[in-house]
């Protein structure tokens, strides 16, 4: 297990997580009447599959096998962030 996964674990023992992109957690996010879910940084995921596809295959398999995989309520989600990036 990951150290962000044994982390992530102490808030909620039944967060999901996108097998492979641990190194683009950016924490948990909280919504009204929803359990707790873990938050993605869409662009570092983009980045990583672009390391073996190119932009438009990347944007289009996060599109349709990360981004649009529900899973029930604890379906991570994935933020696209605006202004200065880390």
């Amino acid at each position: 297990m990951s150290d962000i996964r044994e982390t992530l674990a102490q808030v909620d023992e039944d967060l999901l997580f996108a097998d492979g992109y641990d190194d683009c957690v950016l924490g948990v996010s909280y919504d009204f009447g929803r359990p707790p879910r873990v938050a993605y940084d869409r662009e570092k995921i983009i980045d990583k599959l672009m390391e073996h596809m190119s932009w438009e295959e990347a944007e289009e398999f996060f599109q349709f096998n990360i981004a649009g995989a529900y899973v029930g309520d604890r379906t991570p989600s994935y933020v696209e962030r605006y202004g200065e990036s880390t």
